[in-house]
């Protein structure tokens, strides 16, 4: 009933699936541990930019991005730690490096699990050693994200982590939001309004943060598609964003541990101690209404 299969492209290309309920899975480690398609009882769930996957010097638009060692950008793109100043780009870099299959399984339900290890270029801009451990799995309707965030360094690891999912989506007046804040914060101009459930999709750009949320799932209908997505995540992702720019195709629910600038400000910053390890996990689910 499950199976995984790998096809070699330009990228070498991992497919789970489910024929029996004609879903399926496809990520591509060495692009960033990228889930690039996600297709439920062959319906496509997420957008992809498939120009920007093709090209290795651009980020990718599309499926779920990796965000680690940082959420969002950091002013100048820089930190300091130690009394020393470091480069990140936004999002961080595990979104851009080769991850390493490490585990895989078909029995009751389709995983993979993939490795990131810290190296010469990671320690560069975050100056720790560390383990991240991401495994991918597919049952039913439902796909899950466990991750295991290990610390190898002699000194406490700080981090702030998430996933920047692209829902695929044709007329987003038939949206329906539920998330469960009743305020936001715009990124853009650093403020906060009331939020009462509805977003102006007429704005060139939606970018905002829920900052207090009242339980750990999210929810968008889609009228015209006929279906609901919703996002479940364990407490350490304390954030959800939003973010959908006009005239696009998409719309991004993103689980965010920390906001912007959180490795300078601290706020939510997570704190690994030496030989410590954080586990957390979060799932996308589609029921068609």
């Amino acid at each position: 009933m499950f199976a995984i299969a790998v096809e070699q492209g330009q990228y070498k290309t991992y497919t789970l699936s489910n024929q029996a309920t004609n879903t399926a899975l496809e990520i591509i480690p060495e692009r960033g541990g990228i889930v690039t398609r996600w297709r439920v009882q062959g319906q496509e769930i997420f957008y992809l930019d498939e120009a920007r996957l093709t090209d290795p010097t651009l980020t990718v638009r599309g499926g779920i991005p990796i965000l680690f060692p940082i959420c969002g950008n950091l002013p100048d793109n820089t930190y300091t730690h130690n009394g020393q100043t470091y480069t990140l780009k936004q999002h961080g870099f595990a979104r851009e490096l080769p991850w390493e299959v490490v585990d895989q399984a078909t029995d009751d339900r389709a995983s993979l699990t993939l490795s990131l290890t810290s190296n010469d270029q990671t320690r560069a801009v975050y100056p720790f050693d560390f383990q991240l451990l991401f495994t991918y799995t597919l049952d039913g309707n439902k796909l899950s994200v466990h991750q295991r965030y290990t610390n190898h360094a002699d000194e406490p690891m700080p981090f702030s982590a998430g996933f920047h999912p692209y829902f695929q989506v044709m007329d987003k007046t038939q949206l329906a939001v539920d998330i469960p804040a009743d305020r936001l914060l715009d990124q853009p101009t650093k403020t906060e309004h009331p939020f009462n459930g509805t977003f102006d999709f007429d704005q060139d750009e939606i970018d905002v943060a829920f900052t207090a949320l009242s339980r750990q799932s999210s929810s968008v209908t889609d009228r015209a598609q006929g279906l609901r997505l919703t996002l479940t995540q364990s407490d350490e992702f304390s954030i959800i964003v939003f973010w959908t720019v006009k005239g696009k195709p998409f719309y991004c629910l993103e689980p965010w541990t920390a906001g912007r600038n959180a490795m300078n400000t601290g706020d939510r910053l997570l704190h690994l101690a030496p030989g410590e390890r954080l586990e957390t996990v979060f799932t996308l689910e589609v029921d068609f209404v």
